[in-house]
């Protein structure tokens, strides 16, 4: 009994040291988590696990959001999480987002769980129209979100109306045109048969350096009240604020962000960066190398069935070509029957003719061996033997004329048996091929494994130097001036869109946005020409 108790107070006191948690929901851009927090947690330990769950190292990007009373916050790592004036109900629920934007996307995002997150809340933003983007470019970037989704372009695969359940453009865009789903279709679908050959993630980065360069990326928005000091000193100094000390403290949170972020940028690397971008560089080479050997492996495949498609046609082509040559044979063969069987009932006509052609001779001879007394019967047996003559004459050409038609039945039937010959001959050779072509099939036919080869059985390992950093720098180089000679060419395509597309535009159906975008481009002034301005003029920009 003794033991009883003290087990049943062991185990109340490990129930009083158990910490109690809380349920906290993660909603990134792509999937849901839920997680059990600890009361203690601070924001920090939080995020760190939210972090390591995605296996995301670029946290510097990254924060976690949640609303309070329509208005968004940002979780402080160094305050508890239940110390924010958060919903009590659980679970709690965070929006995992990018709060910080990158310069260039291509040379600050490493990994490429980091970029493809940045792609789906860019992407998200600008169908939102949170970010304005024009339409020419809208359907630029639709183009790349259909070839990272659906990969390379085939038109027995991608048929008419396959992204007419797929939101790819703003609806103000849409709205701004009399243009039809299928003339929208028609013309993302136009690009995007020139993006083949790109990977998903070579897809999204295309995306991401395009949407980089409109205005409003990267930029929060606020209704702040302004007070400007003139040159007079006696004035109050400009300052600007919220009526909301939360919004204010907000602002300042994310000017304090983004210029540790400009700080960072000016440094030197990390040694950790400096390893996630060596790790990149590998890895973007493996698998530079593994789509280099799928693309051989895919041709060498396509070779195969273009072989084997060949040989099949062969096939049946001889197939057909034997049964052409049996049934030419059985034809053959019928006539030679026919030409025989008429032959010999010539011949057994021309018999009995020459028969009754001799029966009539004797007739002849023994009538005029008869001695005819009378004149009458003198002249009636004369006339009687003139036609027997007449008719004997006439029964020798009728034999003559069957003994003929024999002699040229005998000759067709000689010719319906060489033919007959003849067509038994090609018959022999074609069955003689067609007993050769299995074997030059199974000789130039691939195995059934053939995407695995020999090369499966390879391990490839990859030992990357110095000279392989250099080289790959130069090729990184080259691709820069190559992307650079793309941009100017794009540039032009989107031009020719944007005229293309001009004529159906409704000029009462623009926005603000869209008015202010057209001025600004007349005028040659864009996001860059902005920020380069103040630098001019001294001034350092302030981006938030």
């Amino acid at each position: 009994m003794a033991g009883a108790i003290a087990s049943r107070m062991s185990f109340s006191s490990l129930k009083r040291k158990q910490p109690k948690t809380f349920t906290v929901r993660i909603m990134t851009m792509d999937a849901e988590m839920e997680f059990n927090c600890e009361v203690k947690w601070k924001g920090k330990d939080l995020f760190d696990l939210v972090c390591r769950t995605l296996g995301l190292r670029e946290t510097w990007f990254f924060g976690l959001q949640y609303m309070i009373k329509d208005t968004m916050a940002w979780l402080k790592m160094d305050k508890k999480v239940l110390d924010h004036d958060v919903p009590k109900e659980e679970p709690v629920t965070f929006h995992f987002l990018a709060k910080f934007y990158p310069e260039n996307a291509e040379e600050e995002l490493v990994q490429e769980i980091t970029q493809h997150l940045f792609f789906l809340q860019v992407k998200k933003q600008i169908l939102d129209e949170k970010i304005y983007c024009p339409p020419e470019a809208s359907v630029l970037l639709a183009s790349y979100a259909v070839q990272a989704k659906y990969g390379d372009y085939d038109p027995n695969v991608h048929k008419r109306g396959f992204l007419a359940q797929e939101e790819l453009l703003p609806k103000g865009v849409i709205n701004l045109y009399q243009m039809t789903p299928e003339m929208w279709e028609e013309r993302i679908t136009s690009w995007y048969g020139q993006h083949r050959g790109r990977a998903r993630d070579e897809a999204e980065m295309e995306y991401l350096k395009i949407a980089q360069d409109l205005e409003m990326y990267g930029v929060n928005y606020f209704a702040i009240r302004f007070t400007i000091k003139p040159l007079d000193k006696k004035i109050d100094v400009f300052k600007f604020n919220s009526s909301k000390l939360r919004v204010n403290k907000l602002i300042l949170q994310l000017c304090i962000g983004n210029h540790d972020l400009f700080m960072r940028r000016r440094k030197a690397d990390s040694l950790e960066v400096q390893q996630m971008k060596a790790q990149a560089r590998e890895e973007k080479a493996r698998k530079q190398m593994e789509r280099q050997r799928l693309a051989r492996e895919k041709q060498m495949r396509e070779e195969a069935e273009r072989t084997r498609d060949e040989l099949e046609r062969r096939l049946l082509q001889l197939k057909e070509e034997a049964t052409m040559a049996n049934e030419a044979l059985m034809r053959s063969e019928e006539t030679a029957d026919l030409l025989a069987e008429k032959a010999q009932i010539t011949e057994e006509e021309a018999k009995l003719l020459a028969q009754k052609a001799a029966e009539a001779e004797q007739e002849m001879q023994r009538i005029k061996a008869t001695a005819i007394r009378t004149e009458d019967e003198k002249r009636l047996m004369e006339q009687k033997v003139l036609e027997a003559e007449m008719l004997a004459l006439k029964m020798a050409e009728e034999s003559e004329r069957r003994a003929k038609e024999a002699d040229q039945l005998k000759q067709d039937l000689q010719e319906a048996r060489d033919s007959e010959r003849r067509a038994k001959q090609k018959l022999l050779e074609i069955t003689s091929k067609s007993s050769y072509t299995p074997m030059n099939c199974s000789a130039t036919t691939l195995p059934a494994d053939l995407p695995t080869f020999s090369l499966i059985s390879e391990s490839l390992s990859f030992d990357f130097k110095d000279t392989d950093m250099k080289r790959l720098s130069m090729e990184i180089e080259k691709e820069k001036v190559e992307y650079m000679e793309k941009s100017k060419h794009l540039q032009e395509q989107l031009n020719e869109l944007k005229t293309e597309i001009e004529a159906l535009k409704l000029k009462e159906r623009e926005t603000a946005m869209d008015i202010l975008h057209n001025e600004n481009s007349d005028r040659g002034n864009s996001k860059h020409n902005t920020i380069k301005k103040p630098q001019a003029q001294g001034r350092r920009p302030i981006c938030i």
